[in-house]
Formats: C-alpha cells, structure tokens, sequence
C-alpha cells in the first residue's frame, strides 16, 4: 500500500477503486492481472467499520468484476483471511466458490517462533468466480 500507483495502476490489467461518500474515503479495492492463467486477483477490499452493511463493499466488488469481464479475464480469485462471516456471505453473494483453506499460512513478518505457532494461527481462505471457460 506504500505506492498504489506503481503497485496497483501501472501494470497491465490492475486497477484500484476508491469508494468516496460525502467527500471522504469510505472504501477501497483492488485488481491485479495474473497473465499466466488469465484471471484477476481481488485484493485489499476494505470498507470504514462505519460503513459496513451499506452495499459499499459490494459495489467494490462488483467493479472488479465488471473489470475482468470488460478485460476478458476467465476468473476472479482472492484469498482472505478474513474471521468475519460476513466477509465470507460477500465473496458467496457476489458468486465466488469456496475452493479450500489453509491453517499454514505465515503472515508478512511472522518468524514462526514456539509462541507464534502457539498461540497465532491464520486460516487463509481461497475462492474463486469462473468467468467463462478457457
């Protein structure tokens, strides 16, 4: 997130959205091309707390996929690691599959220390929306 336009604008087939209500931000998300398998990744949706259960974060995500349809991209996938059911019932309600989940994954920065694996387990959850057959 340190540079957006470099990350998220400039190379082919990314994009970034900005929700704005009443002049502030209230929500962002992300695309970002994945050319070896033709699908787009769904990144950094993230809606203000204040401004949840608005529709916000499905606009978003519906921007996103306008965006691959538009591109003719063949899918959409994210993962998350999201604890929210909430979150999940979005990714389901704007038609992504469920497509498995992991107790490994290591955030950015962990080190796997005793204390880490102890007490610090992330579930990162995959899904997927197939956009048209390859």
């Amino acid at each position: 997130m340190a540079d957006i336009e470099q990350y998220y604008m400039k190379p082919p087939g990314s994009c970034f959205w900005v929700a704005v209500l009443d002049g502030n931000v209230v929500g962002i998300v992300a695309a970002r091309a994945h050319e070896e398998d033709n699908t787009v990744e769904l990144l950094r949706m993230s809606v203000d707390s204040r401004f949840r259960g608005k529709g916000i974060a499905k606009a978003l995500g519906r921007k996103v996929l306008e965006f691959a349809v538009v591109h003719n991209y063949s899918a959409v996938v994210l993962g998350t690691t999201a604890v929210k059911v909430a979150a999940h019932k979005l990714y389901e309600s704007l038609g992504f599959r469920h497509m498995g989940a992991s107790d490994r994954y290591v955030l950015p920065g962990m080190t796997l220390s005793l204390a880490e694996r102890l007490f610090f387990q992330v579930r990162y959850h995959r899904y997927r929306l197939q956009l048209r057959e390859e």
